[in-house]
């Protein structure tokens, strides 16, 4: 008698194949991917513009209204901060040591910018960076040329069309910039505040050269401070809510209105995973402020290749 234990027929290939065929699009489905991730995050916050960049090719990875990322120019707020900061340590023009008191109260021309973060102690760069300490960065401000705030963002790319919106109608708006004239401009700017908008797919990009930047020149004071300072933002810092997701990320966050006043606007720039990042992750929202879209980038970090949130 034959023995038939190591046959298979053809029907049970046949129902092997169409079988592995039936799960293969749902694996397809249920496997993290970057455009699931931000798709998933859309849906708690639709207006939500957010930009994926992959750090090591610049590609973009994932986007949410990707036109409107395009278009869209806005004050970038805090989040210029860490650009700043890091150009003007890097050209031996700030020592990070130096600490400056807030009273918590700043007003500036008109602007009310009184800082929200836990009374604290005179704040050396690292700490100001960790709690967006618009008092410390206004005197930042306060310590440039004329001219050179120009100077250290032009690098960065974030005042230049990025060529990441490819074929989408209408094109790339550019960033606009009015160079400071006076001391209250020129620390209103530093704030992103007034006198800059940009859009966020610029913004992405600037944190992709900054994330080359703190990788390159690891060693540097610059590198270490700004490092530091936005792992501890993202951590426990004013943007502690991207990390809710599970991933650990170094960013910062921003708010701003219009020249007009009105609507606030939120963003939340960061890198990751925080140590050795490898993606830059930008989400700006149209109404809200920088904790609002902290959050949303914790959710899209949540449900990504990075994450460990079940779909």
């Amino acid at each position: 008698m034959m023995d038939t234990r190591g046959v298979r027929t053809p029907n049970f290939l046949a129902m092997v194949v169409v079988s592995v065929a039936g799960i293969w699009p749902l694996m397809a489905q249920t496997a993290p991917s970057w455009e699931r991730a931000v798709a998933d995050a859309a849906q708690m916050a639709p207006d939500a513009r957010i930009v994926i960049l992959d750090i090591g090719s610049g590609h973009l990875l994932a986007a949410s209204h990707l036109a409107e990322c395009a278009r869209t120019l806005a004050a970038p707020g805090s989040t210029l901060k860490p650009l700043v900061l890091y150009g003007l340590i890097a050209g031996g023009r700030w020592d990070p040591g130096r600490r400056i008191a807030c009273s918590r109260k700043l007003a500036i021309a008109g602007h009310s910018l009184n800082c929200s973060h836990p009374p604290v102690g005179p704040m050396d760069a690292r700490e100001a960076l960790t709690w967006s300490c618009n008092t410390y960065f206004a005197d930042v401000g306060g310590a440039l040329a004329q001219g050179e705030l120009r100077r250290l963002l032009a690098p960065t790319g974030l005042l230049s069309e990025t060529g990441l919106a490819g074929g989408v109608n209408g094109g790339e708006a550019v960033a606009v910039f009015r160079d400071p004239q006076t001391q209250e401009q020129e620390r209103l700017a530093v704030l992103g505040v007034d006198g800059i908008v940009v859009s966020p797919l610029e913004l992405a990009t600037a944190y992709r050269w900054l994330a080359v930047q703190l990788d390159e020149h690891a060693d540097s004071a610059a590198a270490q401070v700004v490092s530091a300072g936005l792992a501890d933002s993202a951590s426990f810092g004013m943007a502690g809510a991207a990390s809710l997701g599970g991933v650990p990320v170094a960013g910062k966050t921003g708010s701003a209105s219009s020249a007009t006043g009105g609507q606030i606007h939120g963003w939340f720039v960061g890198l990751a995973p925080a140590g050795e990042p490898r993606i830059v992750i930008a989400v700006y929202l149209p109404a809200g402020r920088g904790t609002d879209a902290a959050r949303v980038a914790g959710e899209v970090l949540g449900h990504s290749p990075m994450g460990k949130t079940k779909p």
